[in-house]
């Protein structure tokens, strides 16, 4: 049997009782039905993973005892951060669940012209801690022991100015021949993500003016919830740690 990872927001050390919090320990206790005896993997999000024993279970408490850290490789070399535009339904949640498997290391929400989803106040925050909770469900399932953050809707102005010191800056859209192999080995990436409707001829210029390239992934055009998974995968196949 696959020993579950779970997440805890908890600082872990070796030999210490730690208590999962509220939906951790309902997921252990009431749908997966472990037992005290029964082993875990902790992480927090420092990169490690901790083996812990279960040595109270029930459907809302769950207390372990932890054990010895263990190295965690499955962090990409190279550092991605994902600007995409809101989109409708759960095309957003596909596209968090699959930057999170893809090595993004932050994720930031857009708003643009196109864009047909409007969060303000409530409704965002509550968008927002969805995001996070996919990408907490993300990190357990791939394997990794860092949760990307998932940071508030920004503007176009604001996400330009926030990625101003990665190294490499793409903007997407199939209105360039560019590609990705024409470009130096970066250490950190900036990847903006237009809407279903596309990024507007203004919105693009506007990237290149603060010092994005535009770059095309092929002659087709891909939906919004797919293009940051191609990216990201090409992304690391050239520079980071997918085929090495």
């Amino acid at each position: 049997m696959r020993i579950p990872r779970i997440y805890t927001d908890s600082p872990l050390s070796e030999g210490s009782q730690a208590e999962l919090d509220e939906n951790a320990a309902q997921h252990v206790g009431r749908v997966l039905r472990m037992q005290p005896g029964q082993e875990l993997k902790l992480f927090n999000g420092d990169g490690q993973d901790y083996p812990a024993t279960i040595t109270e279970a029930g459907k809302k408490r769950v207390a372990v005892l932890v054990g010895a850290p263990e190295a965690n490789a499955t962090e990409s070399p190279l550092k991605i951060t994902l600007g995409q535009t809101l989109s409708k339904g759960d095309r957003m949640d596909y596209a968090v669940q699959k930057a999170v498997e893809m090595g993004a290391t932050c994720i930031v929400p857009l708003t643009t012209e196109h864009c047909e989803v409007k969060l303000k106040g409530d409704r965002e925050d509550k968008r927002l801690r969805h995001w996070q909770s996919i990408a907490v469900s993300a990190a357990e399932q791939c394997g990794r022991a860092r949760v990307p953050e998932i940071l508030p809707v920004m503007t176009v102005k604001q996400w330009l100015e926030h990625s101003r010191n990665c190294d490499l800056r793409l903007v997407l859209h199939h209105r360039t021949e560019q590609s990705l192999e024409s470009m130096a080995k970066p250490a950190s990436i900036a990847l903006m993500i237009g809407p279903e409707g596309g990024l507007t001829a203004a919105e693009i210029a506007q990237a290149e003016k603060e010092g994005f390239m535009p770059v095309a992934l092929g002659p087709r055009v891909l939906r919004t919830e797919t293009a940051p998974v191609a990216a990201m995968a090409l992304c690391q196949w050239l520079w980071g740690d997918i085929g090495h």
